[in-house]
């Protein structure tokens, strides 16, 4: 059974969610603050996490990064905060995915069953990709085609076809592939995907694969 761990300080929202997710046989637990939902985290091992940002003692960004700091356990910010910036700030912190409140509870067991999708299927992801006219292997360094990649865009590459469909943020990107030092430099990114386009995509000017999220991340389009 899926494990939800559910973090936000309206008791009627904590109610309502636990009641929906029960409903649909996902196991549930609740904390109206960032400090419990650390504790939790840490005890009770979530699979997935559904996050306000705006709690009345940690603020939801800084609980993000105390989970990416021992887990990759999927994180789902429901928010009041509708700024672009906010959902900047958490997506760069590690969330996998962004709702804003008032919402619809359809909506929101949409995205949790999507999301547990692909947890589920992520060590099944393949060994080979096509992207245009070429073919990826993951496994074996290769290119169809007789594309030389240098090993920087290689680890750039495989960290987009690893998470299919998923946003994956600049500075989540910056820090895996050039260091936590990094973050910041998101003129890195533009010149390597810049780079792959022109030695993957069938027009680079406008892919169809490697795509920009502007002020946000990148993402890899099957």
């Amino acid at each position: 059974m899926t494990r939800v761990l559910v973090v936000d300080d309206e008791p009627q929202i904590l109610r309502a969610l636990r009641i929906n997710l029960a409903a649909r046989h996902y196991e549930v637990a609740v904390a109206p603050d960032g400090a419990t939902a650390l504790r939790e985290a840490a005890d009770w091992h979530p699979d997935l996490v559904v996050l306000d940002l705006g709690l009345p003692d940690i603020d939801g960004v800084d609980v993000i990064h105390g989970l990416r700091g021992w887990t990759s356990v999927p994180i789902i910010v429901l928010s009041g905060r509708t700024g672009n910036q906010d959902k900047v700030d958490a997506l760069d912190a590690g969330a996998d995915d962004y709702m804003t409140k008032p919402f619809g509870i359809d909506e929101l067991l949409a995205r949790v069953r999507a999301i547990s999708r692909r947890v589920s299927t992520q060590g099944e992801a393949p060994a080979v990709v096509a992207i245009g006219d070429h073919t990826v292997d993951l496994v074996g360094k290769t290119v169809s085609g007789g594309v030389r990649l240098t090993p920087t865009e290689w680890h750039l590459l495989e960290i987009l076809l690893r998470n299919p469909g998923k946003l994956v943020s600049q500075r989540q990107l910056l820090t895996q592939v050039w260091g936590a030092g990094f973050f910041k430099e998101t003129n890195y990114l533009r010149q390597y995907m810049a780079q792959l386009r022109r030695k993957l995509e069938r027009d680079p000017a406008h892919p169809a694969h490697l795509i920009t999220e502007p002020g946000m991340g990148y993402r890899f389009k099957p």
